[in-house]
């Protein structure tokens, strides 16, 4: 009897031998659950046993022998979940194994261990929470290490699309007599998805645009990033604003994989003609302000990016503009929700453009920012918001 337990000691030891080597070999994580299910069954007289732990958020089975059924990737029952730390008795449902109990490390609980075995169960689980700590907690750790190098990895790509999200809006805009262009932008994240611009044609011709890409975040400032520089290179090629946005389509649908889409609006002025041609592609309503009355700018064509070749398309001439004002917007203005979960809308908007227009277009910003904070109250920003505001004196 006396040699038996030597030998059944000598057998634990061999194999807490073992894993621990394998953890010191920086094994993966499936490769320790198997040596951890392969020491039990070779060197152990465990006869069933099914080994619960957390993953992504739910406790399922990870390890499995002995049983009739296969419980692997099943859930663990919700009145197992809270065990104290020490061996029960299973039920009904488990019936199969003698005993059930959980392990822990630090008072959090990283398994639910399920067996039936020829042994002692109280040495059996004196040894089996030991094993099973050491797999487990070096899971944990292999996990938290992950963790970290994504979390590193998601910092250095947020760093690179923040400096090329810099280069994306133009470094200066014109605040002459006859032009004076202004702009703001508040991502919701760290960098964004919205993007404006403001392209110099020629001596009489100059293009002003916003645009937002669906989703947040990276992705989507890379999305707009590629954009941007089409956009530009398209403008040194060809001045006709419906090629340009047949390109900028498909250069969109084939970048985006036809999963992401952008709303656009663009619009070129000539001074020497005074007239403005534009196209709306999907985007909010864009509001022109001439002779003080006001007009929604909303022809042209779908959102870019979801149909090759789009569906239709329209750009639209508005003659005899000597002086007028242009504001443009993205849609996290309008669907700023104040704490009724009622929505900023245009009409509030609308309103506020439809008053008397400052000299100084940062002056209107600050009065639209003024108000949509008033409104929203404590809640938080959703959304990117960005607006770009275009007043023309032509005289």
């Amino acid at each position: 009897m006396k040699e038996a337990s030597l030998d059944i000691k000598d057998l634990q030891l061999n194999a807490l031998l073992e894993v621990t080597q394998a953890v010191n070999n920086n094994l993966p994580e499936d490769d320790l659950l198997k040596i951890y299910k392969f020491t039990l069954l070779a060197d152990l007289k465990i006869n069933k046993l099914a080994l619960y732990t957390q993953r992504e958020g739910n406790w399922i089975c990870r390890v499995n022998f002995g049983t009739k059924n296969n419980l692997i990737g099943s859930s663990l029952p919700e009145e197992y979940m809270e065990l104290k730390n020490q061996m029960g008795l299973v039920k009904a449902s488990f019936d199969e194994f003698d005993a059930v109990f959980p392990v822990y490390h630090k008072n959090k609980l990283l398994a639910v261990v399920f067996i039936e075995s020829d042994s002692e169960l109280g040495v059996q689980n004196r040894f089996l929470n030991a094993l099973t700590n050491i797999i487990l907690v070096a899971i944990e750790n292999k996990r938290l290490a992950r963790q970290q190098m994504e979390q590193e990895a998601y910092r250095r790509e947020l760093e690179i699309a923040k400096k090329v999200q810099n280069f994306l809006f133009p470094k200066e805009l014109p605040k002459i007599e006859r032009l004076q262009i202004e702009a703001f932008y508040l991502p919701h994240h760290d960098v964004g998805g919205d993007y404006y611009d403001y392209i110099q044609i020629d001596e009489n011709k100059f293009l002003a645009c916003i645009a937002d890409v669906s989703g947040k975040g990276v992705p989507a400032a890379l999305l707009m990033s590629n954009f941007q520089a089409s956009l530009r290179a398209l403008v040194r090629q060809t001045k006709n604003l419906k090629e340009i946005i047949e390109e900028l389509n498909l250069t969109t649908y084939v970048s985006g994989n036809a999963e992401n889409f952008i709303t656009f609006f663009a619009g070129i002025y000539d001074f020497k003609t005074k007239e403005l041609e534009y196209i709306n592609c999907g985007h909010n309503e864009i509001i022109l302000k001439h002779e003080d009355k006001i007009e929604l700018l909303n022809d042209g064509t779908t959102v870019l990016g979801m149909f090759d070749p789009l569906p239709f398309l329209e750009t639209k001439k508005l003659p005899k503009l000597d002086e007028f004002f242009l504001f443009t917007y993205t849609d996290g203005l309008t669907e700023t929700f104040n704490e009724n979960d009622e929505a900023f809308e245009f009409d509030r908007l609308l309103e506020i453009i439809k008053g008397e227009c400052p000299e100084d277009l940062s002056d209107l910003h600050d009065q639209i920012l003024k108000s949509l904070n008033e409104f929203k109250g404590s809640r938080s920003f959703h959304d990117d918001i960005t607006m770009l505001s275009c007043r023309i004196q032509n005289k």
